[in-house]
């Protein structure tokens, strides 16, 4: 099925909806809004702590329509954020969500290993190797899977 009538938009938003799954599925979650801002929540803080040549790299693999908002409202002067506790980094969540039923730290874990999941091993390697120790023990210590996902556009349910 055709969403746009141009194959790099469907297929950017096949992919897109395949991450948002696979998050709602970890956190066992029905609401693919609430899935899209978790999402983009965690993408933004974890941005806000790259130098900017790892956001770029970070950018380059994402899907397109993730990567479109992965860069909304980005302003690179200051940064990366030189917070280096986790708790501060969870703040980041907690404040989006304003919801006590959202475990902060259970909505970045998920985002990570959908990351993890669906990009290379490389990539990930060097996003976690600019964080700080505390930020970098969220993500998952070993890949469930041995490559980035590749999806068949024409393979994913609605």
């Amino acid at each position: 099925m055709s969403y746009t009538g141009l194959t790099e938009f469907d297929n950017a938003v096949q992919k897109t909806n395949v991450w948002l799954k696979d998050l709602m599925e970890r956190l066992e979650w029905q609401d693919r809004h609430r899935a899209y801002v978790a999402l983009r929540v965690v993408l933004h803080a974890l941005r806000d702590h790259l130098t900017v040549d790892e956001v770029a790299a970070l950018g380059a693999q994402l899907p397109m329509l993730v990567r479109g908002f992965y860069y909304e409202g980005w302003k690179p002067v200051d940064k990366p954020l030189r917070e280096r506790k986790k708790k501060a980094f969870l703040s980041h969540i907690s404040e989006a969500f304003r919801d006590p039923e959202v475990d902060p730290e259970q909505v970045v874990r998920a985002v990570f290993q959908v990351l993890t999941d669906h990009m290379t091993s490389g990539e990930i390697g060097g996003v976690k190797h600019c964080l700080p120790k505390e930020i970098r023990a969220l993500w998952p210590e070993t890949r469930q899977t041995t490559e980035a996902v590749s999806v068949d556009p024409n393979a994913m349910d609605n």
